[in-house]
C-alpha cells in the first residue's frame, strides 16, 4: 500500500508540473524515476524491491504492451509502404550495427565473455520512444521521422527478443539447447503476428453485424477489450505480446479509424500510467549498491552507448537518404532505451547465468541514464521545429482574432488571409 500512496503522490506532482516539464528540460519521467529511488531500500526504505520480485517484471511487461499498441496505432499502413526504406534501413542496418559495437565496448571496457557482451548488445540494441514522445507525438514535427522513430521502436522490440533469448541459451549451462530453441522462438514471433492481425480484423467484423455495435460511449472500451484479449492470448500461448501489440494497434487504426480516435484519449492515458508505473518501480532498483557495483569502464560503456553508438550507427544507415541533416541527427540521438531494455534485462538477471547480475548492473545505469539524458532533451529538440503546443498548458497566452490562444514562447504568425488587406488577391 506504500507504494500506491507513493505513486498517487508522485502522479499528483507530475500533472501539476506536467505544463512547466512541457516547456523546459524538467521531466516527468524523471520525476517517477527518482521518486522510485528516493523511496527504496537505498534512501527513505519505505518499500523493498529486488530484481526478482513480481511487480518488477509484470509492471515492466504492461508498461511496454501499452506503449506498443498505442504506438502502433499511430502508424499509417499507406504511408509506411510508400515510406518503408528509411525504417528498413534503420531496423537492418542501424540496430545490428549498434548490436555489435555494444558488444565490442563491453567485451573490452567490461570485461565480460564474448556471448554475455553479445547478450548486453541485443538487450540495449531496441528503442523506445516513449521517452522522446514531444518528437514523435506531435504533427508538426516533419512526418518522415516520426514515422522513422515510431516504427523502429516498435518493431525492433520484436527483433532483438530472440537473440536476446538464443544468446541467453548459449551463455548458459544448456548452450546446446541454443539451436533447438530457434524454431520456438520463430514460432512464438510468427505467432504474435498473427494474433496482433487476425484479432483486429474478427473484432470489426463482429462490429459490422446489424445486431451487433457499441454505443458511443462505450466505443473506446471496444480496442482495450480487444487488448487485453491479445495480452492474456499471447502470455497463455507463449506468442510474442511486443509484436502482437504493435501489429494490433497498426491494424486497428487502418480497420477501424473511427474505433482508435474514440479510443486514442483513453489508450494514451492508460500507456502513461502503466509507463508512470514501471518507472517507479525501476527506479526502486537504482540503489547507491547498484552504481557502486559498476567499474569505470562500465560507466564508459554507458556514456559511448547514448552518445556515439547509437547515433553512429543510425547515422550509417541513413546516408544516401533524402531525410536532411537536421532530421537525421534527431533520429541518430533519440535511440532511448526503454522497456523493452528493462524487461529483457530482468530475463538476463534471472537466467542464472555466470555472468548474470554484471551484465544486468550495466544494463540497468544505462537505461537509467538514457531515461535521464532523452527525456530532459525531447522539448528543447522539438523546438527547433518550431512546435510550440506540447502540453495544452500555455507559457504564454496571446489574443488571436478567432478567440484562440497561443502556446509556448514564440509568436505566432497571422493567418494569411487575415495579413492581406481587404479585396486584395
Amino acid at each position: 500500500m506504500v507504494l500506491v500512496v507513493v505513486f498517487g503522490a508522485a502522479l499528483l506532482v507530475a500533472v501539476l508540473l506536467s505544463g512547466l516539464a512541457a516547456r523546459t528540460v524538467l521531466s516527468t519521467s524523471l520525476l517517477f524515476l527518482v521518486g522510485g529511488a528516493l523511496v527504496s531500500d537505498g534512501f527513505l526504505g519505505l518499500i523493498h524491491i529486488t530484481p526478482d520480485s513480481e511487480i518488477v517484471s509484470v509492471t515492466a511487461d504492461l508498461a511496454l504492451f501499452a506503449v506498443l499498441f498505442t504506438d502502433g496505432m499511430h502508424v499509417s499502413l499507406p504511408t509506411l509502404r510508400a515510406h518503408w526504406k528509411n525504417p528498413a534501413r534503420a531496423l537492418g542496418l542501424g540496430m545490428p550495427l549498434a548490436f555489435v559495437f555494444m558488444a565490442l565496448v563491453t567485451h573490452y571496457l567490461v570485461g565480460l565473455d564474448w556471448t554475455t557482451s553479445f547478450l548486453v548488445g541485443a538487450v540495449l540494441a531496441p528503442t523506445d520512444p516513449v521517452f522522446a514522445s514531444a518528437i514523435v507525438g506531435r504533427r508538426e514535427v516533419p512526418a518522415k521521422l516520426r514515422q522513422l522513430l515510431n516504427v523502429e521502436s516498435g518493431i525492433n522490440d520484436g527483433l532483438a527478443l530472440p537473440v536476446v533469448l538464443v544468446l541467453i541459451a548459449a551463455a548458459g549451462p544448456t548452450a546446446g539447447s541454443a539451436e533447438s530453441s530457434g524454431s520456438t522462438i520463430a514460432l512464438e514471433l510468427f505467432l504474435g503476428l498473427v494474433f496482433g492481425i487476425a484479432l483486429p480484423l474478427i473484432v470489426n467484423g463482429l462490429v459490422r453485424f446489424r445486431l451487433l455495435g457499441a454505443e458511443p460511449k462505450l466505443q473506446p472500451l471496444l480496442p482495450l477489450a480487444s487488448g487485453i484479449i491479445l495480452y492474456a492470448a499471447c502470455h497463455l500461448t507463449h506468442a510474442n505480446p511486443y509484436l502482437a501489440a504493435f501489429s494490433a494497434g497498426a491494424v486497428l487504426a487502418h480497420t477501424a479509424p473511427e474505433a482508435k480516435a474514440s479510443f486514442e484519449p483513453l489508450g494514451e492515458a492508460l500507456a502513461e500510467l502503466a509507463k508512470f508505473a514501471a518507472l517507479l518501480v525501476f527506479g526502486a532498483l537504482l540503489t547507491p549498491q547498484l552504481f557502486g557495483d559498476l567499474s569505470l569502464g562500465g560507466y564508459a560503456a554507458v556514456v559511448l552507448a547514448i552518445v556515439l553508438i547509437r547515433p553512429a550507427s543510425l547515422l550509417i544507415s541513413l546516408l544516401g537518404t533524402r531525410i536532411s541533416r537536421k532530421e537525421r541527427l534527431v533520429a541518430a540521438w533519440f535511440g532511448p532505451k526503454g522497456f523493452a531494455s528493462v524487461v529483457y534485462g530482468l530475463l538476463v538477471l534471472q537466467s542464472g547465468i555466470p555472468q548474470a547480475q554484471k551484465a544486468f548492473t550495466l544494463i540497468a545505469v544505462c537505461i537509467a541514464f538514457s531515461i535521464i539524458a532523452h527525456s530532459s532533451t525531447d522539448v528543447p529538440i522539438a523546438r527547433a521545429f518550431d512546435v510550440d503546443d506540447l502540453a495544452g498548458i500555455p507559457a504564454r497566452d496571446d489574443p488571436r482574432p478567432d478567440g484562440a490562444v497561443t502556446r509556448g514562447t514564440a509568436p505566432q504568425p497571422i493567418p494569411k488571409p487575415l495579413a492581406e488587406p481587404l479585396g486584395g488577391s
